[in-house]
Protein backbone atom coordinates (compact mmCIF):
# COMPACT_ATOMS: atom_id res chain seq x y z
CA UNK A 1 0.00 0.00 0.00
CA UNK A 2 1.38 3.91 -0.25
CA UNK A 3 0.24 6.17 2.17
CA UNK A 4 0.48 9.84 2.11
CA UNK A 5 0.90 12.48 4.57
CA UNK A 6 -0.47 16.40 4.67
CA UNK A 7 -0.35 18.67 7.01
CA UNK A 8 1.18 22.35 7.70
CA UNK A 9 4.86 23.24 8.66
CA UNK A 10 5.97 21.66 11.79
CA UNK A 11 2.98 19.20 12.16
CA UNK A 12 5.08 16.58 12.85
CA UNK A 13 4.46 15.13 9.21
CA UNK A 14 8.29 13.74 9.35
CA UNK A 15 8.33 11.90 12.56
CA UNK A 16 5.19 9.92 12.14
CA UNK A 17 5.79 8.46 8.50
CA UNK A 18 9.34 7.58 10.11
CA UNK A 19 7.26 5.80 13.04
CA UNK A 20 4.26 4.39 10.44
CA UNK A 21 7.02 2.95 8.37
CA UNK A 22 8.43 1.24 10.91
CA UNK A 23 5.24 0.23 12.42
CA UNK A 24 4.21 -0.96 8.80
CA UNK A 25 7.91 -2.31 7.49
CA UNK A 26 7.80 -0.09 4.58
CA UNK A 27 9.49 2.57 3.17
CA UNK A 28 9.61 6.15 3.99
CA UNK A 29 10.03 9.02 1.36
CA UNK A 30 10.81 12.25 3.13
CA UNK A 31 10.47 15.73 1.29
CA UNK A 32 13.75 17.39 0.40
CA UNK A 33 14.60 19.81 2.87
CA UNK A 34 17.84 20.28 3.75
CA UNK A 35 19.44 19.42 0.12
CA UNK A 36 16.40 22.79 -1.41
CA UNK A 37 19.03 25.12 -2.77
CA UNK A 38 15.69 27.79 -2.83
CA UNK A 39 13.57 27.01 0.51
CA UNK A 40 16.44 29.56 2.49
CA UNK A 41 16.00 32.03 -0.37
CA UNK A 42 12.64 32.24 -0.38
CA UNK A 43 12.20 32.81 3.64
CA UNK A 44 14.54 35.51 3.19
CA UNK A 45 12.74 37.19 -0.07
CA UNK A 46 9.17 35.63 -0.83
CA UNK A 47 8.05 38.01 -3.35
CA UNK A 48 11.46 37.06 -5.59
CA UNK A 49 11.37 33.36 -4.47
CA UNK A 50 7.49 32.23 -4.10
CA UNK A 51 7.49 30.38 -7.64
CA UNK A 52 10.36 28.94 -8.21
CA UNK A 53 10.25 27.26 -4.60
CA UNK A 54 7.30 25.97 -6.03
CA UNK A 55 8.24 24.77 -9.12
CA UNK A 56 11.36 22.95 -7.28
CA UNK A 57 9.02 21.10 -4.75
CA UNK A 58 6.41 20.05 -7.98
CA UNK A 59 9.14 18.72 -9.63
CA UNK A 60 10.56 16.86 -6.70
CA UNK A 61 6.99 15.55 -5.16
CA UNK A 62 6.31 14.42 -8.83
CA UNK A 63 9.57 12.26 -9.69
CA UNK A 64 9.31 11.03 -5.82
CA UNK A 65 5.42 10.15 -5.96
CA UNK A 66 6.39 8.09 -9.16
CA UNK A 67 8.92 5.98 -7.32
CA UNK A 68 6.76 5.50 -4.66
CA UNK A 69 3.71 4.30 -6.63
CA UNK A 70 6.11 1.95 -8.66
CA UNK A 71 7.04 0.74 -5.26
CA UNK A 72 3.63 0.69 -3.87
CA UNK A 73 4.90 -0.04 -0.36
CA UNK A 74 6.09 3.35 1.30
CA UNK A 75 4.80 6.15 3.31
CA UNK A 76 5.38 9.60 2.08
CA UNK A 77 5.57 12.66 4.30
CA UNK A 78 4.36 15.46 1.61
CA UNK A 79 3.18 14.38 -1.96
CA UNK A 80 2.20 16.67 -5.00
CA UNK A 81 -1.40 16.31 -4.68
CA UNK A 82 -0.76 19.17 -1.58
CA UNK A 83 1.71 21.11 -3.23
CA UNK A 84 -0.51 24.06 -5.49
CA UNK A 85 -2.21 24.99 -1.93
CA UNK A 86 1.30 26.38 -1.45
CA UNK A 87 0.96 28.55 -4.46
CA UNK A 88 -2.62 29.80 -4.70
CA UNK A 89 -1.87 30.94 -0.98
CA UNK A 90 1.52 32.83 -1.82
CA UNK A 91 -0.51 34.54 -4.93
CA UNK A 92 -3.36 35.20 -2.84
CA UNK A 93 -0.38 36.97 -0.44
CA UNK A 94 0.22 38.98 -4.07
CA UNK A 95 4.00 36.97 -3.99
CA UNK A 96 3.03 34.85 -7.27
CA UNK A 97 1.29 36.96 -10.59
CA UNK A 98 -1.47 35.77 -12.29
CA UNK A 99 0.48 34.71 -15.76
CA UNK A 100 2.78 32.45 -12.92
CA UNK A 101 -0.25 30.74 -11.66
CA UNK A 102 -1.77 30.08 -14.74
CA UNK A 103 1.89 28.76 -15.93
CA UNK A 104 1.95 26.63 -12.57
CA UNK A 105 -1.89 25.16 -12.90
CA UNK A 106 -1.32 24.18 -16.68
CA UNK A 107 2.26 22.12 -15.43
CA UNK A 108 0.28 20.89 -12.16
CA UNK A 109 -3.02 19.68 -14.54
CA UNK A 110 -0.59 18.14 -16.92
CA UNK A 111 1.16 15.89 -14.36
CA UNK A 112 -1.69 14.72 -12.97
CA UNK A 113 -3.10 13.65 -15.91
CA UNK A 114 0.30 11.47 -16.78
CA UNK A 115 0.92 10.36 -13.14
CA UNK A 116 -1.28 6.85 -13.76
CA UNK A 117 0.74 6.31 -16.49
CA UNK A 118 3.73 7.00 -15.41
CA UNK A 119 3.64 5.15 -11.67
CA UNK A 120 1.33 2.84 -12.78
CA UNK A 121 -1.20 2.80 -10.31
CA UNK A 122 -4.39 5.36 -10.06
CA UNK A 123 -3.79 7.29 -6.62
CA UNK A 124 -2.81 6.69 -3.11
CA UNK A 125 -4.31 4.24 -0.63
CA UNK A 126 -4.53 6.63 2.25
CA UNK A 127 -3.67 10.39 3.38
CA UNK A 128 -3.37 10.99 6.73
CA UNK A 129 -3.66 14.49 7.28
CA UNK A 130 -1.70 15.81 10.31
CA UNK A 131 -4.05 18.45 12.08
CA UNK A 132 -1.62 20.85 14.46
CA UNK A 133 -2.70 24.34 15.80
CA UNK A 134 -0.87 27.21 15.78
CA UNK A 135 0.26 26.90 19.29
CA UNK A 136 2.14 23.44 18.55
CA UNK A 137 3.20 24.20 15.30
CA UNK A 138 5.31 26.74 15.88
CA UNK A 139 6.70 24.89 19.19
CA UNK A 140 7.55 22.33 16.70
CA UNK A 141 9.10 24.78 14.47
CA UNK A 142 11.15 26.16 17.46
CA UNK A 143 12.28 22.85 18.79
CA UNK A 144 13.50 22.04 14.86
CA UNK A 145 15.70 24.81 15.22
CA UNK A 146 15.77 26.60 11.48
CA UNK A 147 16.93 29.50 11.84
CA UNK A 148 14.74 31.15 8.71
CA UNK A 149 11.41 29.36 10.04
CA UNK A 150 11.57 31.45 13.71
CA UNK A 151 9.00 33.94 14.15
CA UNK A 152 11.88 35.32 16.16
CA UNK A 153 13.75 36.49 13.28
CA UNK A 154 11.26 37.35 10.81
CA UNK A 155 8.00 38.31 13.28
CA UNK A 156 5.74 38.60 9.66
CA UNK A 157 6.39 34.56 9.55
CA UNK A 158 3.40 34.32 12.50
CA UNK A 159 0.81 36.05 10.18
CA UNK A 160 2.03 33.37 7.15
CA UNK A 161 2.11 30.29 9.62
CA UNK A 162 -1.54 31.09 10.58
CA UNK A 163 -2.67 31.77 7.16
CA UNK A 164 -1.52 28.19 6.13
CA UNK A 165 -2.90 26.43 8.38
CA UNK A 166 -6.16 28.37 7.23
CA UNK A 167 -5.41 27.09 4.08
CA UNK A 168 -5.40 23.58 5.12
CA UNK A 169 -9.51 23.43 6.28
CA UNK A 170 -11.09 23.55 2.82
CA UNK A 171 -8.01 21.82 1.07
CA UNK A 172 -8.65 18.79 3.15
CA UNK A 173 -12.48 19.10 2.84
CA UNK A 174 -11.85 18.88 -1.22
CA UNK A 175 -9.33 16.11 -1.17
CA UNK A 176 -11.14 13.14 -3.13
CA UNK A 177 -8.03 11.35 -4.76
CA UNK A 178 -8.00 8.82 -1.71
CA UNK A 179 -9.77 7.49 1.33
CA UNK A 180 -8.95 10.25 4.50
CA UNK A 181 -7.99 10.73 7.94
CA UNK A 182 -7.11 13.14 10.60
CA UNK A 183 -4.98 12.44 13.03
CA UNK A 184 -4.42 15.53 15.71
CA UNK A 185 -1.16 16.30 17.06
CA UNK A 186 -2.00 18.86 19.06
CA UNK A 187 -4.15 16.41 20.98
CA UNK A 188 -1.77 13.18 20.66
CA UNK A 189 1.93 13.72 21.00
CA UNK A 190 3.11 10.75 18.95
CA UNK A 191 6.82 11.38 19.54
CA UNK A 192 7.10 11.56 22.64
CA UNK A 193 4.24 10.25 24.41
CA UNK A 194 4.48 6.47 24.18
CA UNK A 195 0.62 5.64 24.69
CA UNK A 196 -0.40 8.43 22.00
CA UNK A 197 2.22 6.71 19.65
CA UNK A 198 0.61 3.48 19.87
CA UNK A 199 -2.82 5.39 19.78
CA UNK A 200 -2.45 7.04 16.54
CA UNK A 201 -0.75 4.07 15.01
CA UNK A 202 -3.67 1.91 15.78
CA UNK A 203 -6.18 4.51 14.37
CA UNK A 204 -4.21 4.30 11.16
CA UNK A 205 -4.11 0.56 11.44
CA UNK A 206 -7.79 0.73 11.73
CA UNK A 207 -8.66 2.40 8.74
CA UNK A 208 -6.45 0.31 7.02
CA UNK A 209 -8.43 -2.79 7.73
CA UNK A 210 -11.80 -1.47 7.34
CA UNK A 211 -10.03 -0.01 3.87
CA UNK A 212 -9.62 -3.82 3.22
CA UNK A 213 -5.42 -3.00 2.97
CA UNK A 214 -4.67 -4.89 5.63
CA UNK A 215 -6.16 -8.67 6.18
CA UNK A 216 -7.20 -9.53 9.67
CA UNK A 217 -4.56 -11.59 10.54
CA UNK A 218 -2.04 -8.65 9.56
CA UNK A 219 -3.53 -6.29 11.54
CA UNK A 220 -3.31 -8.53 14.44
CA UNK A 221 0.37 -8.84 13.95
CA UNK A 222 0.50 -5.11 13.96
CA UNK A 223 -1.29 -4.33 17.14
CA UNK A 224 1.08 -7.31 18.83
CA UNK A 225 3.95 -4.70 18.32
CA UNK A 226 2.21 -2.22 19.94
Amino acid sequence: MMIILSGAIGAGKSNLTKLLSEHLGTEAFFEPVETNPVLEKFYEDPQRYAFLLQIYFLNKRFAMIKKAMQNDNNVLDRSIYEDSLFLHMNADMGRVSKQEVDVYDELFENMMEELPYAAHKKAPDLLVHVHVDLATMLDHIRKRGRSYEQIEEDASLLDYYKTLLKYYVPWYEDYDASPKMIVDATKFDFVNNEEDRKTVLKSIDEKLLKLGKLTEAEYDQLMDKL
